[in-house]
């Protein structure tokens, strides 16, 4: 079973480098200061209309909610579109959050076989329109301050990769050279990292999944990989419901795991798979437990500045409630917790007030409203059993029902 998570659709070089475990370079500063404001896109469509028909039904409360959420900031997605017509597109962008002072957070989402061809199938067609893509994007940025969270899923699902525990990822699509492809991905991942850290005030940040995903030490090394250590950091939970409380743990264990195996000792290089996680010896449905883990850091990495250590940012667009598991006694074949779950609400609010100082900001990067795909929990059917037998909307597709959980259930509410 997958744990990915379908994302949205669009609003809309340096040569790449070899990947190497033992980096010894510090990872850039980051750009995303303390006190930051972040940019407020345009409202989905969707939402403008909803908001009017509730008006229009005397909803007012209802509809006075969902456009406080819309007026949060929030990520700006970017999932196609080519040359000088995306770079104009993200340049309008960039200058109207710089017109407010603000800084927008990009998502680049359009490397090739994105999402395993699934819910969120798409995505350039080579390495080489990866490149010109990620060229065109970012002179749409220039020299205009932003945040450019790089390929969601990109590293939590990898085609034709053999982990770090010598087992194969689920991911094998016919199309894609089983004997380059995840070569590709991380190489991609690495000339992406290089374009985007060249521009003189933006932040980068990769694929860190979440804490109810990939180990600390299986993401840790595909990170590596990928060139976190030259990028701002990565990020966790995006298009997910874990909690925030969790994912800091998670990402304080992610980056101390990237120091032990980059620069801790050297009978510890390149193994990451020694990590402690929040498999082991944590246990993770106890949280309780996590204590064990801290205690492995404690003492194998010991205290280290955190100038030294690579940064993340959360997702909390949606983890209010925290992450679903499905009803007792169901017999759906997969659970799909991950996609359009029920009675979901709305997360701690962007700010750069973590109170981790790994932790660079808590963002809203998924757009809160926006549907994960048209779930059926293995069923078959087309229809989502977890709400009642309704056609989810496809993936990006706004979703009112989830709309108006997320400001109902919101945690914290509201004004």
């Amino acid at each position: 079973m997958s744990l990915k998570r379908p994302l949205r659709r669009a609003v809309t070089a340096l040569a790449a480098c070899s990947v190497t475990l033992a980096v010894t370079s510090a990872p850039a500063a980051a750009t995303i200061a303390d006190g930051t404001r972040f940019y407020t896109p345009r409202p989905d469509p969707g939402a403008v209309q909803q908001i009017a028909e509730l008006k229009a039904a005397g909803q007012r409360v209802l509809a006075h909610q969902i456009r406080v959420m819309t007026e949060t900031p929030q990520a700006v997605w970017v999932t196609g579109g080519a040359g000088s017509s995306l770079t104009a597109s993200v340049r309008t962008e960039a200058r109207r959050a710089a017109a407010t002072r603000t800084m927008p957070v990009f998502v680049a989402y359009n490397i090739p076989f994105r999402d395993c061809s699934q819910y969120s199938a798409g995505g350039a067609t080579s390495v080489a329109e990866y490149k010109a893509w990620v060229d065109a994007f970012a002179a749409g940025i220039g020299s205009r301050k932003a945040a450019v969270l790089l390929e969601p899923d990109g590293l939590g699902i990898i085609p034709w990769y053999t982990t770090i525990n010598g087992s194969q990822e689920w991911c094998q699509p016919a199309e894609a050279d089983a004997a380059t492809a995840a070569a590709d991905r991380f190489a991609m991942l690495n000339y992406a990292v290089n374009r985007f850290k060249a521009l003189p005030r933006t932040s980068v940040y990769l694929d860190g999944t979440h804490s109810a995903w990939l180990g600390v030490g299986d993401i840790a090394d595909r990170l590596v990989k990928a060139g976190v250590r030259k990028a701002d950091g990565f990020f966790l939970n995006v298009s997910n419901y874990e909690t925030t409380e969790r994912q800091l743990k998670f990402g304080d264990w992610i980056s101390k795991c990237v120091y032990y195996g980059t620069q801790g000792p050297a009978e510890a290089r390149g193994h990451f798979e020694q990590c402690a996680s929040q498999y082991y010896p944590a246990s993770p449905n106890d949280f309780s437990t996590w204590a064990l883990s801290d205690a492995w850091y404690a003492d194998n990495v010991g205290q280290v500045s955190p100038h030294r250590l690579a940064h993340f940012v959360v997702d909390t667009s949606r983890n209010g409630q925290g992450p679903w598991t499905a009803p007792a006694g169901v017999t759906w074949p997969d659970p799909q917790t991950w996609c359009n779950p029920p009675d979901r609400g709305l997360g701690l609010r962007p700010t750069t007030r973590t109170g981790d100082p790994l932790a660079d900001a808590l963002l809203w990067v998924k757009t809160p409203g926006q549907s994960d795909g048209q779930c059926d929990r293995g069923t078959g059917t087309g229809t989502d059993p977890a709400r009642g037998g309704i056609a989810d909307p496809a993936a990006g597709a706004w979703f009112p029902q989830q709309a108006e959980e997320l400001v109902r259930l919101a945690n914290p509410p509201l004004r």
